[in-house]
């Protein structure tokens, strides 16, 4: 019997290394092969010419793989996303796309790293479950909880040191997280001023001490990690620097930027040209162009300043092809180092950088909390980690959800939430599971987007009907045609509205067709920073970066092929450049599509142009579409039987570019 389980697991280990036979085949086959060729190599089909006429199937791993074409798709595609194939242009053809084994692929052969780094094997929840001495707290504390299900109520008034809330989507962390506070005030006699809260974005802290004052609480300390950061270094000011400092602002940015580049000898156009693609410059001007590789080149800056690094070794890591280019994003990168030193500017990073660093060196200067509290936890970095570490608070919350982990390529490391357990012993992990946000439907669809990555499902709590829709189209124009006629005739008002797109493009485009038919709009995306608030009751056009936390009753999702999930485009080359990633890029595309549809509350259309919708959709959620009820069925529900109960504006508005502020900012 041992020696079956001993063969059992060795085959489900050989099982699961099989997608580096993919990057095997690219090195055994004797030319430059396009998607197709390679997949149907791999299978051991001879539907594709070229295997026969190149006696292809003579060879060793000709049919090594039993699996379906849209599973061997998606391997490809995930180890395009984690750089170990790239998709280049043939050396014989400048109008064919071919598949190149990279230095990253060529070492993951020998020594396989990618599993690694998937969610499902690194999920290792220990759940609590809920006592009979908790159900006799929940009954004497009944005023106070009343209205909350058992594993919320667990959540709020747990005795245990070190608590993580697993929030789903729509669960009420943040609610969850405030009633807590308010528990622990009222209840448990804690002083408000030993208890601090940490957010991500000003919006969150906002509303949590909106909440707090209406529950009659004050002198709470709600900060994000950047507001807690910057209030010690204003309070110790000359002893930090020994002279003024201030956080840089929009116009040194682009100060510093010109001075860098005069400085070095490089023309914006030429570096411009150097640094972005045909593909990526189309549909932009050269202002938007210039703007984001200021951006990326202060993006990249500020990771190698979180990551510690203060020389970059181009030898390895760095594809030969772009090593020029990523020479040239150093250069200007130290400089803007030196520039802001010398100015006396700091950054978001500086921020945490230099209050751990005061700190560590002036631990008496280390406040003192009875009671940290987390939102977001699944966004933590490492310097936010270490912060939290350093500050020693007797009782840590946190509240996160792996599911909605999609910002690792900002920094933010999963493993931090995943490893909760292993770095607080003595912990207690409580699921909050029950959504409600979103009808039945819509709650089992998005179970179905993710069910590979070794979460519970979430529960719903409404059941009434909902409709989701996947339709397609024969190219962008008709789709964008489609979703601007849906919003025209809705019954829906535009505030209850959101159209999400994976790329600025995609939006940008629409926008202006929707300008053109006067519809009031607010577009947010994940570029620009600005905390402007949005116009009332105007639709919203945002990236799912931008989106994250927000809900409305009706929810477009547009581009929804393969092209954009997985995101085959990036317009930061030098983000892929430099970094190198902990977690599995391609999970992280799927849970950024998780994030997008799970901010539908009744109505979910799913839209693409294009050969192929995105294989992110499966038959289940399918099959989930064909049982769902018609949009207009559900709209009629939704609205007042009354005329004129609600007005649409009609009059167009600017559009501005926005930031739900999915970034620290303070």
């Amino acid at each position: 019997m041992e020696e079956a389980s001993v063969s059992s697991l060795e085959e489900q280990k050989n099982e699961s290394v099989l997608y580096t036979k993919i990057l095997q085949a690219l090195l055994e086959l004797p030319f430059q092969v396009g998607k197709q060729l390679l997949i149907d190599f791999l299978r051991g089909s001879y539907k594709n010419k070229s295997i026969s006429k190149n006696q292809l199937d003579e060879l060793h791993l000709f049919g090594c793989l039993e699996w379906n074409e849209e599973k061997i798709i998606s391997e490809i595609d995930r180890l395009v996303q984690n750089g170990m194939i790239e998709l280049a242009i043939s050396d014989y053809n400048k109008f064919v796309k071919v598949l190149k084994l990279t230095i990253k692929g060529n070492n993951e052969i020998a020594h396989p790293t990618l599993l690694q780094k998937q969610l499902k094997n690194n999920v290792d929840f220990k759940k609590s479950e809920i006592t009979e001495e908790e159900r006799i707290i929940f009954q004497e504390l009944d005023s106070f909880l009343n209205g909350y299900n058992e594993y919320q109520k667990k959540a709020i008034v747990s005795i245990a040191q070190n608590i993580l809330c697993v929030a789903g989507a729509g669960s009420g962390k943040t609610t969850v997280l405030t009633k807590r506070i308010e528990f622990l005030v009222r209840y448990k006699a804690v002083a408000p001023g030993s208890v601090l809260a940490i957010t991500f974005t000003r919006k969150a802290k906002k509303e949590m001490e909106k909440r707090l004052q209406s529950a009659g609480i004050r002198n709470v300390n709600v900060h994000t990690f950047n507001s807690f950061c910057e209030k010690i270094l204003r309070s110790h000011e000359m002893q930090v620097y020994g002279r003024t400092m201030r956080v840089q602002n929009y116009s040194d940015k682009i100060l510093a930027m010109n001075m860098a580049l005069g400085t070095l000898g490089i023309d914006m156009g030429d570096a411009i040209d150097r640094y972005f693609t045909p593909q990526q410059r189309r549909f932009k001007t050269a202002g938007q162009l210039s703007n984001t590789f200021m951006n990326d080149c202060f993006s990249v800056m500020d990771y190698f300043k979180v990551s510690g690094i203060e020389e970059f070794d181009f030898s390895e890591g760095v594809d030969p092809k772009n090593r020029s280019n990523a020479q040239m994003i150093y250069k200007i990168t130290k400089y803007l180092k030196e520039h802001m030193q010398i100015q006396g500017l700091r950054d978001y990073s500086d921020q945490l950088i230099d209050c751990l660093d005061f700190l560590k060196k002036n631990q008496a200067n280390i406040p003192k909390f009875q009671y940290v509290l987390i939102d977001e936890y699944q966004d933590v970095n490492a310097m936010q980690v270490e912060l939290i570490t350093l500050l020693n608070a007797p009782n840590l919350f946190a509240v996160g959800d792996p599911r909605q982990s999609i910002f690792g390529w900002r920094g933010s490391d999963i493993r931090y939430i995943l490893n909760f357990q292993k770095d607080y012993g003595s912990s207690e992990v409580i699921h909050l599971t029950k959504n409600y946000r979103s009808k039945k439907m819509i709650v089992d669809f998005m179970n179905h987007s993710i069910s590979g990555m070794g979460l519970p499902n979430l529960e719903h709590h409404f059941d009434s009907d909902s409709s989701i829709k996947i339709v397609d189209f024969e190219n962008e124009q008709f789709e964008r045609i489609f979703i601007v006629d849906q919003i025209s005739n809705s019954k829906i008002p535009y505030k209850d509205i959101f159209v999400l797109g994976r790329t600025n493009r995609q939006l940008t485009e629409l926008s202006q067709m929707l300008n053109q038919r006067k519809i009031p709009h607010v577009l947010k995306t994940d570029e620009v920073r600005n905390p402007k608030e949005s116009p009332d009751g105007a639709l919203t056009l945002a990236t799912i970066h931008a989106i994250k936390g927000l809900e409305a009753k009706k929810v477009f999702v547009i581009g929804c092929n393969e092209q954009n999930f997985p995101c085959k485009a990036s317009d930061h080359p030098a983000v892929e450049m430099v970094k190198t990633e902990h977690f599995d890029k391609l999970e992280e595309e799927r849970r950024l599509f998780y994030v997008a549809i799970s901010r539908a509350q009744d109505i979910l259309c799913l839209t693409y142009s294009g050969k192929k919708p995105t294989y992110f959709i499966t038959d289940e959620m399918r099959a989930l579409e064909r049982q769902s009820a018609p949009i207009k069925e559900i709209e009629e529900k939704l609205t007042p039987t009354k005329p004129g109960s609600y007005e649409k504006p009609q009059e167009s508005i600017s559009v501005s570019s926005l930031v739900e502020e999915s970034i620290e900012e303070y």
